[in-house]
Protein backbone atom coordinates (compact mmCIF):
# COMPACT_ATOMS: atom_id res chain seq x y z
CA UNK A 1 0.00 0.00 0.00
CA UNK A 2 1.46 3.18 -0.74
CA UNK A 3 2.45 5.78 1.72
CA UNK A 4 0.34 8.10 0.55
CA UNK A 5 -2.34 6.20 -0.04
CA UNK A 6 -3.32 5.32 3.59
CA UNK A 7 -4.83 6.93 7.20
CA UNK A 8 -2.78 6.67 10.19
CA UNK A 9 -4.17 4.28 12.82
CA UNK A 10 -4.54 6.00 16.25
CA UNK A 11 -6.38 3.29 18.18
CA UNK A 12 -6.72 -0.32 17.78
CA UNK A 13 -9.91 -2.64 18.16
CA UNK A 14 -9.61 -5.87 20.47
CA UNK A 15 -12.41 -7.93 19.80
CA UNK A 16 -11.59 -9.89 23.63
CA UNK A 17 -12.44 -13.79 23.99
CA UNK A 18 -15.66 -13.93 22.49
CA UNK A 19 -18.11 -11.93 19.88
CA UNK A 20 -21.51 -12.76 22.29
CA UNK A 21 -22.16 -10.63 24.42
CA UNK A 22 -23.59 -13.38 27.10
CA UNK A 23 -20.54 -15.00 26.73
CA UNK A 24 -18.30 -11.74 26.90
CA UNK A 25 -20.29 -10.87 30.76
CA UNK A 26 -19.37 -14.67 31.95
CA UNK A 27 -15.95 -14.68 30.77
CA UNK A 28 -14.73 -10.95 32.20
CA UNK A 29 -16.53 -12.02 36.03
CA UNK A 30 -14.68 -14.74 35.93
CA UNK A 31 -11.45 -13.31 34.85
CA UNK A 32 -12.07 -10.53 37.02
CA UNK A 33 -12.22 -13.68 39.88
CA UNK A 34 -9.07 -15.11 38.52
CA UNK A 35 -7.77 -11.59 38.60
CA UNK A 36 -8.25 -10.91 42.10
CA UNK A 37 -7.14 -14.49 43.40
CA UNK A 38 -3.60 -13.92 41.85
CA UNK A 39 -2.95 -10.63 43.28
CA UNK A 40 -3.59 -12.28 46.67
CA UNK A 41 -2.24 -15.10 45.99
CA UNK A 42 0.95 -13.58 44.78
CA UNK A 43 1.19 -10.86 47.56
CA UNK A 44 0.69 -13.45 50.26
CA UNK A 45 3.92 -15.18 49.22
CA UNK A 46 5.64 -12.53 48.93
CA UNK A 47 4.78 -10.99 52.25
CA UNK A 48 5.46 -14.53 53.68
CA UNK A 49 8.65 -15.11 52.36
CA UNK A 50 9.91 -11.68 53.24
CA UNK A 51 8.33 -12.10 56.77
CA UNK A 52 9.72 -15.33 57.95
CA UNK A 53 13.48 -15.41 58.54
CA UNK A 54 13.78 -19.37 57.67
CA UNK A 55 12.63 -18.73 53.67
CA UNK A 56 15.48 -15.95 53.58
CA UNK A 57 17.31 -18.32 51.29
CA UNK A 58 17.70 -18.36 47.54
CA UNK A 59 14.87 -20.45 46.63
CA UNK A 60 12.33 -18.34 48.22
CA UNK A 61 14.09 -15.23 46.71
CA UNK A 62 13.58 -16.20 43.46
CA UNK A 63 10.52 -17.60 44.47
CA UNK A 64 9.77 -14.07 45.61
CA UNK A 65 10.47 -12.59 42.41
CA UNK A 66 8.84 -14.94 40.63
CA UNK A 67 5.72 -13.99 42.14
CA UNK A 68 6.39 -10.52 41.99
CA UNK A 69 6.75 -10.88 38.06
CA UNK A 70 3.12 -12.93 37.60
CA UNK A 71 1.96 -9.84 39.62
CA UNK A 72 3.05 -7.53 37.05
CA UNK A 73 2.64 -9.55 33.96
CA UNK A 74 -0.97 -10.14 35.17
CA UNK A 75 -1.81 -6.41 35.26
CA UNK A 76 -0.59 -5.94 32.03
CA UNK A 77 -3.58 -7.69 30.01
CA UNK A 78 -6.58 -8.53 32.26
CA UNK A 79 -7.23 -4.82 33.58
CA UNK A 80 -7.38 -3.22 30.44
CA UNK A 81 -9.44 -6.14 29.17
CA UNK A 82 -12.27 -5.56 32.23
CA UNK A 83 -12.12 -1.75 32.12
CA UNK A 84 -13.20 -1.81 28.39
CA UNK A 85 -16.02 -4.09 28.95
CA UNK A 86 -17.81 -2.00 31.98
CA UNK A 87 -16.93 1.29 29.90
CA UNK A 88 -18.91 -0.61 26.47
CA UNK A 89 -15.15 0.07 24.34
CA UNK A 90 -13.42 -2.15 22.64
CA UNK A 91 -10.68 0.18 21.61
CA UNK A 92 -7.09 0.63 23.02
CA UNK A 93 -5.09 3.80 22.13
CA UNK A 94 -2.19 3.26 19.81
CA UNK A 95 0.23 4.82 22.93
CA UNK A 96 -1.25 2.22 25.26
CA UNK A 97 -0.44 -0.73 22.57
CA UNK A 98 2.98 0.04 22.39
CA UNK A 99 2.99 -0.09 26.03
CA UNK A 100 1.29 -2.54 26.36
CA UNK A 101 3.45 -4.88 23.97
CA UNK A 102 6.68 -3.58 26.27
CA UNK A 103 5.63 -4.82 29.12
CA UNK A 104 4.28 -8.27 27.63
CA UNK A 105 7.65 -9.00 26.64
CA UNK A 106 9.51 -7.65 29.31
CA UNK A 107 7.73 -9.75 31.87
CA UNK A 108 6.81 -13.43 30.10
CA UNK A 109 10.43 -13.44 29.30
CA UNK A 110 11.19 -12.44 32.88
CA UNK A 111 9.23 -15.63 33.75
CA UNK A 112 11.54 -17.83 31.78
CA UNK A 113 14.29 -16.06 33.00
CA UNK A 114 13.79 -16.80 36.77
CA UNK A 115 12.48 -20.44 35.65
CA UNK A 116 15.28 -20.86 34.20
CA UNK A 117 17.67 -19.85 37.67
CA UNK A 118 15.26 -21.24 39.63
CA UNK A 119 16.21 -24.51 37.84
CA UNK A 120 20.26 -24.02 37.91
CA UNK A 121 19.32 -23.25 41.86
CA UNK A 122 17.68 -26.70 42.29
CA UNK A 123 20.98 -28.02 39.93
CA UNK A 124 23.11 -26.87 42.63
CA UNK A 125 21.15 -27.84 46.11
CA UNK A 126 21.20 -31.50 44.26
CA UNK A 127 23.99 -32.38 42.45
CA UNK A 128 26.76 -29.76 44.74
CA UNK A 129 24.97 -29.58 47.88
CA UNK A 130 28.04 -29.80 49.90
CA UNK A 131 28.84 -26.39 47.91
CA UNK A 132 25.48 -24.97 47.47
CA UNK A 133 26.13 -21.93 50.71
CA UNK A 134 29.45 -20.78 49.07
CA UNK A 135 28.05 -21.13 45.10
CA UNK A 136 24.79 -19.22 45.54
CA UNK A 137 25.66 -16.56 47.43
CA UNK A 138 23.34 -13.68 47.60
CA UNK A 139 25.53 -11.27 45.82
CA UNK A 140 25.14 -14.07 42.84
CA UNK A 141 21.65 -14.45 43.64
CA UNK A 142 20.80 -10.50 42.96
CA UNK A 143 23.55 -10.22 40.70
CA UNK A 144 21.38 -12.92 38.21
CA UNK A 145 18.00 -11.11 38.96
CA UNK A 146 19.40 -8.01 38.17
CA UNK A 147 21.27 -8.96 34.54
CA UNK A 148 17.64 -10.98 33.94
CA UNK A 149 15.86 -7.90 34.16
CA UNK A 150 18.09 -6.14 31.97
CA UNK A 151 18.14 -8.21 29.21
CA UNK A 152 14.44 -8.47 29.32
CA UNK A 153 14.06 -4.75 29.29
CA UNK A 154 16.33 -4.54 26.71
CA UNK A 155 14.90 -7.29 24.81
CA UNK A 156 11.26 -5.44 25.07
CA UNK A 157 12.63 -2.16 24.10
CA UNK A 158 14.19 -3.61 21.18
CA UNK A 159 11.04 -5.05 19.86
CA UNK A 160 8.72 -1.81 21.04
CA UNK A 161 10.94 0.52 19.12
CA UNK A 162 11.00 -1.55 15.86
CA UNK A 163 7.32 -1.97 15.90
CA UNK A 164 6.90 2.09 16.83
CA UNK A 165 8.51 2.81 13.57
CA UNK A 166 5.71 0.86 11.45
CA UNK A 167 2.72 2.11 9.66
CA UNK A 168 -0.34 1.57 10.60
CA UNK A 169 -3.22 1.41 7.73
CA UNK A 170 -6.89 1.45 7.90
CA UNK A 171 -7.23 -2.28 9.59
CA UNK A 172 -6.82 -1.90 12.95
CA UNK A 173 -8.33 -4.58 14.38
CA UNK A 174 -6.86 -7.13 16.79
CA UNK A 175 -8.49 -10.75 17.23
CA UNK A 176 -7.32 -10.55 20.54
CA UNK A 177 -8.11 -9.62 24.07
CA UNK A 178 -4.56 -7.82 24.78
CA UNK A 179 -2.18 -6.24 22.00
CA UNK A 180 0.03 -9.43 21.05
CA UNK A 181 2.47 -8.19 19.42
CA UNK A 182 2.15 -10.61 16.69
CA UNK A 183 -1.31 -10.55 15.66
CA UNK A 184 -0.35 -6.43 15.35
CA UNK A 185 2.46 -6.92 13.62
CA UNK A 186 0.68 -8.97 10.92
CA UNK A 187 -1.66 -5.29 10.59
CA UNK A 188 1.37 -3.37 9.85
CA UNK A 189 1.53 -2.20 6.39
CA UNK A 190 4.74 -1.03 5.91
CA UNK A 191 7.47 -3.91 4.73
CA UNK A 192 8.47 -5.73 8.25
CA UNK A 193 11.39 -8.16 7.45
CA UNK A 194 13.61 -6.40 10.16
CA UNK A 195 10.84 -7.03 12.89
CA UNK A 196 10.10 -10.70 11.70
CA UNK A 197 14.21 -11.42 11.36
CA UNK A 198 15.03 -9.83 15.32
CA UNK A 199 11.95 -11.88 16.41
CA UNK A 200 13.71 -15.28 14.93
CA UNK A 201 16.68 -13.75 16.03
CA UNK A 202 17.45 -12.12 19.57
CA UNK A 203 13.69 -13.43 20.14
CA UNK A 204 14.55 -16.94 19.65
CA UNK A 205 17.62 -17.03 21.50
CA UNK A 206 16.69 -14.84 24.61
CA UNK A 207 13.60 -17.45 24.75
CA UNK A 208 15.70 -20.36 23.65
CA UNK A 209 18.81 -19.77 26.64
CA UNK A 210 16.57 -20.11 29.53
CA UNK A 211 14.62 -22.91 27.73
CA UNK A 212 18.15 -24.96 27.23
CA UNK A 213 19.62 -24.06 30.95
CA UNK A 214 16.46 -25.70 32.38
CA UNK A 215 16.34 -28.63 30.32
CA UNK A 216 20.65 -29.01 30.97
CA UNK A 217 19.43 -28.38 34.38
CA UNK A 218 17.08 -31.37 35.22
CA UNK A 219 19.63 -33.97 32.35
CA UNK A 220 21.78 -33.23 35.14
CA UNK A 221 19.74 -33.62 38.05
CA UNK A 222 17.73 -37.07 36.82
CA UNK A 223 21.42 -38.09 35.85
CA UNK A 224 22.53 -37.90 39.37
CA UNK A 225 19.36 -38.86 40.98
CA UNK A 226 19.54 -42.06 39.25
CA UNK A 227 22.60 -42.78 41.40
CA UNK A 228 20.78 -42.14 44.88
CA UNK A 229 20.86 -46.02 46.29
CA UNK A 230 17.40 -45.82 47.76
CA UNK A 231 14.29 -44.83 46.39
CA UNK A 232 13.37 -42.90 49.51
CA UNK A 233 16.69 -40.47 48.60
CA UNK A 234 15.12 -40.23 44.84
CA UNK A 235 12.15 -39.27 46.45
CA UNK A 236 12.88 -36.50 48.53
CA UNK A 237 15.19 -35.27 45.47
CA UNK A 238 12.29 -35.14 42.79
CA UNK A 239 9.69 -33.87 45.69
CA UNK A 240 11.95 -30.53 45.41
CA UNK A 241 11.72 -29.81 41.84
CA UNK A 242 8.25 -31.47 41.31
CA UNK A 243 6.74 -27.71 42.01
CA UNK A 244 9.28 -26.19 39.33
CA UNK A 245 8.57 -28.38 36.33
CA UNK A 246 4.61 -28.49 37.06
CA UNK A 247 5.81 -24.35 36.32
CA UNK A 248 7.71 -24.82 33.78
CA UNK A 249 5.76 -27.34 31.97
CA UNK A 250 2.41 -25.24 32.28
CA UNK A 251 4.34 -22.61 31.02
CA UNK A 252 6.72 -23.22 28.14
CA UNK A 253 3.57 -25.57 26.72
CA UNK A 254 1.42 -22.71 26.36
CA UNK A 255 4.11 -20.46 24.75
CA UNK A 256 5.19 -23.03 22.01
CA UNK A 257 1.64 -23.88 21.47
CA UNK A 258 0.91 -20.13 20.26
CA UNK A 259 4.16 -18.96 18.90
CA UNK A 260 6.51 -21.78 17.95
CA UNK A 261 4.16 -23.44 15.34
CA UNK A 262 2.82 -22.07 12.00
CA UNK A 263 0.17 -20.09 11.99
CA UNK A 264 -1.96 -17.49 8.95
CA UNK A 265 -5.03 -16.94 11.43
CA UNK A 266 -5.49 -17.04 15.61
CA UNK A 267 -7.17 -19.95 16.21
CA UNK A 268 -9.40 -20.69 19.39
CA UNK A 269 -6.44 -22.58 20.39
CA UNK A 270 -4.27 -19.84 19.88
CA UNK A 271 -6.84 -17.97 22.65
CA UNK A 272 -6.73 -20.68 25.12
CA UNK A 273 -3.03 -21.07 25.16
CA UNK A 274 -2.75 -17.26 26.23
CA UNK A 275 -5.05 -17.20 28.79
CA UNK A 276 -3.42 -20.35 29.76
CA UNK A 277 0.42 -18.68 30.03
CA UNK A 278 -1.32 -14.65 30.51
CA UNK A 279 -3.76 -15.77 33.43
CA UNK A 280 -3.78 -19.14 34.41
CA UNK A 281 -0.06 -19.48 34.89
CA UNK A 282 0.70 -16.45 37.54
CA UNK A 283 -2.60 -17.76 38.97
CA UNK A 284 -1.56 -21.16 40.17
CA UNK A 285 2.06 -20.63 40.67
CA UNK A 286 0.95 -19.48 44.53
CA UNK A 287 -0.97 -22.22 44.88
CA UNK A 288 1.62 -24.88 43.39
CA UNK A 289 4.58 -23.55 45.64
CA UNK A 290 2.70 -23.89 48.55
CA UNK A 291 0.47 -26.50 48.73
CA UNK A 292 3.48 -28.52 47.80
CA UNK A 293 5.90 -26.76 50.59
CA UNK A 294 5.61 -27.61 54.14
CA UNK A 295 8.11 -24.65 54.92
CA UNK A 296 5.77 -22.00 53.00
CA UNK A 297 2.63 -23.65 54.27
CA UNK A 298 4.32 -23.19 58.10
CA UNK A 299 4.87 -19.48 57.05
CA UNK A 300 1.48 -18.36 55.43
CA UNK A 301 -0.61 -20.34 58.02
CA UNK A 302 2.10 -17.87 60.69
CA UNK A 303 1.30 -14.70 58.63
CA UNK A 304 -2.33 -15.61 58.45
CA UNK A 305 -2.39 -16.16 62.42
CA UNK A 306 -0.39 -13.08 62.90
CA UNK A 307 -2.56 -10.60 60.73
Amino acid sequence: MGGDNHTTVTEFLLLGLSAHAEQELVLCGLFLGLYLVTLSGNLLIILAISCDPRLHTPMYFFLANLSTVDVCFSSVTVPKMLVNHVVGSKSISYTQCMTQIYFFIAFINMDGFLLSVMAYDRYVAICQPLHYTMIMRPKLCVLLVAVSWVITNLHALLHTLLMVRLNFCSTNTVNHFFCDPYPVLKLSCSDTFINDLMVFTVGGLVFLTPFACIVVSYVCIFSKVLKFPSAQGIRKALSTCGSHLTVVSLFYGAILGVYMRPSSSYSVQDTVASVIFTVVTPLVNPFIYSLRNRDMKAALRKLLLRS
